[in-house]
Parts: structure tokens; C-alpha cells; sequence
């Protein structure tokens, strides 16, 4: 197949006709670098912002939050090595996880990831639609419920409209939007970081403090689990691991530290309760109508990638459409959730509960699904992922035993370590007020490891 035509399958603005099935080797294209623009623009979002000011507030002092940002964004690179999986099966992050889990045992883990990649999706939203409406009351065109209801219209067409479009189009988006964000938000840490209080705090944050500020800051990376190989399937098979972990993790983590250490700077100086009216009374005036774009902006592109993968998710889940159409269903949810955050719960004690209960969900799945990945040296039998019953990855009924247990165990240590507003484990008081929820994926990991070691190498033939 022919360049044109490569272009007629996957091309800027132009509906995308592929969904879960797998990329043929003549309509791959692309190359390493275009995952450094997607991963940098998705996470140019004002949230790492929000999760920067949490850290603080739970009594780390500036350079302590700061090590937590830097750390947390680390993870990058795990992230951006899944996508591997992506270049060699031609296919999404869900679909080849039924090697991990099998064919039937994946389903209540694609729920589940579908339910929390939306719910982050409404957190990007929300965050949108509030800089929206503020900056439509400042102009005095429009206030109150109206303004509200006509910023969240706005931010869920933008979003809607690129993902429509399809994965050409939502790397192209996140490519050009990264330009302008980037100086935007460079501004921001311009103007915010000279006047952070470096200062040691009065009390020690101890160990609930430091845990907490972990695990608020690593549900952004974490959130991407069930997303890279969406990302790289359509890059040639002869895309390097090096190159795709480099740029995908440089570019994850260069915008994540920014604005997380802009949030840390901006808590030492000024309540961030309400992060958006915070940070922008930290700014000059003229500064912050277009302060106001930048936290648009960034919902934008970050609820982009978000939606984009949950429209595959669906299918993943057996919805008999399109992926334009399935897109339609995770957009009415997300339309719905948003309604929900903005006009019947506090939207700050919403985000923080939503992101403390986050990783016990992809803590313990990420686990199996790394842990499957490497033993497998991520070589997999492409055409027995979408086999169904035919394939290897049937297992038992469907299930594979060893996936499930090991996923059931990290769910469960998880839940009996987390601290966050809506449930606190039972060992969180015994451990001192410790969130251990992120070694949910230590925990599945090596139960997975231990009841599969001898057997995972049968199913993974050479690619």
C-alpha cells in the first residue's frame, strides 16, 4: 500500500476508520518522536498543578514536595516502555491484556479501567470548565449558572471534536497545543516560582503526609497504564524500545515536574483551595485572562488522550461500533459525570477523593500487566489476542488463573492500605496513617510472577 493511501487511513481531520484491530505493517507510520509531543502536550494540564498544592497541604515543606514531584514523574519511563506491546501486536493496551488476564478475565478490569479513565477524564474537565467560567465572569459577558453551563459546553465540544477525528488528528492537536501551552505555562513558573517560601514547615509532615503526596502525584502517570499502546500501534515495527521509552518519558516528565513544582511554589505563598483563583491571584493582571486559556488549554489536550482511549476501551469490552461511535458513549458519561462534579458536590473534596481511590484500581492491574509484559520479553501472538475462544489467551473458561489471583491480591492489599476521603483501610491506623496503596502493583506484580514464571513463555511465541 502505497503512501497515499497510508494518508487515507490515518490523516489529520479526517474521521479514523481503524478501532482495536490490528494496524497492517503498510499503514504504519510515524516514528519515536511523536510520542515526546504527545505525552509532553497531554500532561501541559493544570491538574499537575492542583496535585503540586496537595503535597504541600499535607505538610511537606517546598524542596520535600518538589522531591515528590520529581520522583513521581519517574515513572514516565514505565509508562512510555509499555508502549512496545503497541509497535509489536499493531493493537490497544487493553486488547493485549488478555494475555495477562485472558479473554474473559479482561473484562472486569477493562470496566473498571474504563469507569476510572472517564473519571479522570471529568476531573480535566471540570478543572476546564471552571478557568472558562471565571474568565467569562470576569469579562461581564455572562455570569452565574449560565456562564458555568456555557463553559462546560465549550470544553466538551473541544475535546469531543479532536477525538472525534481519530489518532492523527489527536497527535496533531497535542503537538501544535504544546507550543503555546509550553510558553504560556513557562511564564507561569516565571512568575510564580521567585517568590516560594523555601523555608523548613512548623511540623513534620511524617509518613501519612509523605504517602499521601506519593500517591496523589503518581495517579496522573499511573492513569496512562491502559494507554501506550494505543499511542505507538500505529509506529513501524522497527521502532526501538529505547526510542519510545526516551521520548515518551522525556516528554511526561519535563511538563509534569513544570507544573508540579509551580503548584509547590504557588502553596507556599497563597491558599490553593481553590487552585485555579489561587494561582491566578499570584499572576499580574494582564497576565490573567490568558492564564485562565492555559488551564483550558491543558484539560483539553490531557481529556483528549483520555477520551480517545476509552472510545477503544469499549470495544475492547465487545460494543459492536465504530470507534467514532463507541466515542459517543464515553463522551455522554463524561458529559453527565462533569454535570455532576460542577453543580452537586464540592469539586476539591471530589478531586482528591477521586485520586486516592484511583491507584487501587490501576496500582494492582499495572502490576500484572508490567509483570506479564516482562516476562514475555513483550513478544506476543497477535492474531490469539483477538481469537477469542480459538486463541491461546482463552486459558480456563476464558480466565486466566494466575492473572486474576494476582490482580484479586493487589486489590485487596490496596483497599486495606488506602486513606483518602471516601475509605480509609483498616491498616492505614496500624501503619500510622501510612497510604500504601502504590505498593498494590509491587504486590500483584510478584504473585503474578510467582504463578506464572514457568508458563507465561508457552503462550508468547516469537513476533
Amino acid at each position: 500500500m502505497g503512501q497515499q493511501e497510508t494518508a487515507d487511513v490515518d490523516e489529520v481531520f479526517r474521521v479514523e476508520t481503524h478501532g482495536i484491530d490490528p494496524i497492517p505493517d503498510d499503514e504504519r507510520h510515524g516514528s519515536a518522536k511523536d510520542l515526546f509531543w504527545l505525552w509532553f502536550g497531554s500532561n501541559l494540564t493544570f491538574t499537575y498543578v492542583i496535585n503540586g498544592a496537595l503535597a504541600v497541604a499535607f505538610g511537606l515543606s517546598f524542596w520535600q514536595a518538589t522531591a515528590v514531584v520529581v520522583l513521581s514523574a519517574l515513572s514516565f519511563f514505565a509508562i512510555s516502555a509499555a508502549g512496545l506491546s503497541g509497535i509489536r501486536t499493531g493493537t490497544a493496551t487493553l486488547v493485549i491484556s488478555r494475555a495477562a488476564f485472558g479473554v474473559r478475565g479482561n473484562w472486569p478490569a477493562g470496566v473498571l479501567n474504563w469507569v476510572v479513565s472517564i473519571g479522570y477524564t471529568i476531573v480535566n474537565t471540570v478543572v476546564g470548565t471552571l478557568a472558562l467560567e471565571l474568565l467569562l465572569a470576569e469579562t461581564g459577558l455572562v455570569g452565574g449558572t449560565p456562564a458555568r453551563a456555557l463553559a462546560l459546553a465549550v470544553t466538551l465540544a473541544l475535546t469531543f471534536a479532536v477525538t472525534l477525528w481519530g489518532h492523527a488528528t489527536v497527535q496533531f492537536a497535542e503537538r501544535w497545543a504544546a507550543y503555546v501551552l509550553a510558553a504560556g505555562f513557562g511564564a507561569l513558573l516565571v512568575f510564580v516560582l521567585p517568590g516560594a517560601d523555601t523555608s523548613a514547615p512548623t511540623a513534620a509532615a511524617g509518613l501519612s503526609g509523605w504517602s499521601l503526596a506519593f500517591v496523589v502525584m503518581l495517579a496522573g502517570p499511573f492513569s496512562y497504564l491502559p494507554m501506550p499502546a494505543d499511542y505507538t500501534r500505529y509506529l513501524p515495527r522497527t521502532t526501538s524500545l529505547k526510542s519510545i521509552t526516551w521520548s515518551g518519558a522525556l516528554g511526561g516528565i519535563v511538563s509534569s515536574v513544570a507544573l508540579g513544582i509551580a503548584g509547590v511554589a504557588a502553596a507556599t505563598q497563597t491558599d490553593m483551595t481553590d487552585a485555579v483563583a489561587g494561582a491566578e491571584g499570584l499572576l499580574p493582571g494582564w497576565f490573567q485572562p490568558l492564564f485562565l486559556f492555559l488551564v483550558l488549554g491543558g484539560s483539553v489536550t490531557n481529556s483528549i488522550i483520555t477520551l480517545y482511549s476509552s472510545s477503544l476501551n469499549l470495544q475492547v469490552l465487545g460494543i459492536p461500533w465504530s470507534r467514532a461511535r463507541a466515542l459517543a458513549i464515553s463522551a455522554a458519561v463524561t458529559a453527565v459525570g462533569s454535570l455532576a462534579a460542577l453543580f452537586l458536590t464540592d469539586f476539591t473534596t471530589s478531586l482528591l477523593s477521586f485520586l486516592s481511590l484511583l491507584i487501587i484500581v490501576f496500582a494492582p492491574w499495572g502490576g500484572v500487566f508490567l509483570a506479564d509484559m516482562l516476562l514475555r520479553r513483550c513478544r506476543y501472538d497477535a492474531e490469539a489476542l483477538h481469537a477469542g475462544e480459538a486463541g491461546a489467551y482463552w486459558y480456563r473458561a476464558g480466565y486466566h488463573p494466575a492473572g486474576m489471583v494476582a490482580l484479586l491480591s493487589g486489590l485487596v492489599f490496596a483497599a486495606l492500605t488506602c486513606d483518602s476521603e471516601l475509605w480509609t483501610g483498616p491498616l492505614v491506623a496500624p501503619l500510622g496513617g501510612a497510604d500504601l496503596t502504590l505498593l498494590g502493583s509491587v504486590v500483584s506484580g510478584l504473585v503474578y510472577w510467582a504463578l506464572a514464571r514457568r508458563r507465561v513463555p508457552a503462550y508468547a511465541p516469537a513476533a
